[in-house]
């Protein structure tokens, strides 16, 4: 039985279901699920990310955080945590950009935050001198001592609900069946105390994006910042405020019908980064302004890093290097559509590359 099989059963069973329910088991379903069985990566995968593009992401990452532990007195022993670490990439790339920053590393435990099996066996490869330790949520992660994070392309993930403005109420988004067809279909209008605060910036019609798991995750984050120390650099696509339809499958490089092959296609949407600055407030820690991925790369020195390893390469390998670098930071590609949002004690100052 497939994964189809098995969600049309559901439906016929049950009635339409939670675009979130749909993406959960798309994602994450222990037999079929998109990250549960595969490794999605690369030019093998369906999609490349910023650590797979260039070392450079990774390594100026690094150099951010390490410099945030400095300017906090380099705790003698901290939490140094990545949320959905891929292939390892982004984390060894940090790992060998720090090494050279006295203590660094003798006081790091590496934490990594990650569900999926094959890509856990992955990051094993990639972190085989790094001795990482692997939790399943974030709810785990340790709350005795400072917490260094980054996510990168983590929140994008996580599944969503659609509501669709009716009059003072909202309609749901539902995945139905239609002669043995996935459908998107409405339910019938209903209040929703979420979105309480998107009846003044919405119109009827409109369609709002709802991550239920968004403001809880940041929260545990949040806390143990403000209670320890540390900071936490996000790193997704998205905007201050979600609005429209922005459920996207890729497949293969291109994009695809969500609802078409489920499990076999990675599904994402924008953030909302005012949930994810609202929820860190709450728990006591302050945010930087959010920032576009362009803007805080060349703040920390992307060009001349860029220009550094340019240095002695000719042909192909130049024009990957300088093609890494535009794609990277060019506003017309991943420079204006990634954002970064920092998090951070009330009583200290933003990561370097990024503003109160």
């Amino acid at each position: 039985m497939s994964l189809m099989d098995r969600l049309q059963a559901r439906i016929h069973a049950s009635g339409p279901m939670r675009l979130s329910d749909y993406m959960t088991d798309c994602l994450l379903h222990p037999d079929f699920g998109y990250y549960t069985t595969r490794d999605p990566l690369g030019a093998a995968g369906d999609f490349i990310t910023a650590p797979e593009i260039s070392q450079m992401f990774g390594e100026l990452i690094g150099l951010c955080l390490a410099q945030v532990w400095m300017d906090q007195g380099r705790p003698d022993r901290f939490t140094l945590a990545e949320l959905g670490p891929g292939r390892g990439t982004l984390m060894a790339d940090l790992l060998r950009a720090t090494r050279a920053v006295p203590g660094f590393h003798a006081a790091a435990d590496l934490v990594l935050v990650e569900a999926s099996p094959t890509l856990r066996q992955a990051q094993a490869r990639a972190l085989s001198d790094a001795a990482p330790r692997w939790i399943g949520e974030v709810t785990e992660l340790p709350t005795d001592q400072p917490l260094y994070l980054v996510a990168n392309e983590f929140f994008d993930a996580l599944p969503i609900r659609q509501f669709l403005r009716d009059g003072d109420g909202w309609r749901e988004r539902l995945v139905g069946l239609q002669d043995g067809a996935l459908i998107f279909g409405l339910g019938p209008q209903a209040d929703q105390p979420a979105l309480a605060g998107r009846l003044p910036d919405t119109s009827e019609g409109d369609l709002v994006e709802h991550c239920e798991a968004a403001a809880p995750i940041t929260a545990e984050i949040a806390a143990r910042i403000a209670a320890r120390g540390g900071a936490a650099l996000i790193v997704d696509y998205g905007d201050w405020v979600s609005l429209g339809d922005t459920l996207q499958a890729l497949k293969g490089h291109q994009t695809a019908d969500p609802l078409a092959t489920p499990g076999e296609a990675d599904l994402t949407a924008h953030v909302d980064f005012e949930v994810l600055a609202t929820a860190a407030r709450a728990a006591g820690a302050a945010h930087s302004r959010l920032t576009p991925q362009g803007v805080f790369l060349e703040r920390l020195g992307i060009t001349p890093r860029a220009q550094a390893l340019a240095r002695g390469l000719t042909g192909p390998a130049l024009d990957q290097l300088v093609a890494a670098h535009r794609r990277l930071t060019h506003p017309e590609e991943m420079g204006n559509l990634f954002k970064v949002l920092g998090l951070f004690p009330a009583d200290c100052n933003a990561p370097p590359g990024l503003e109160r």
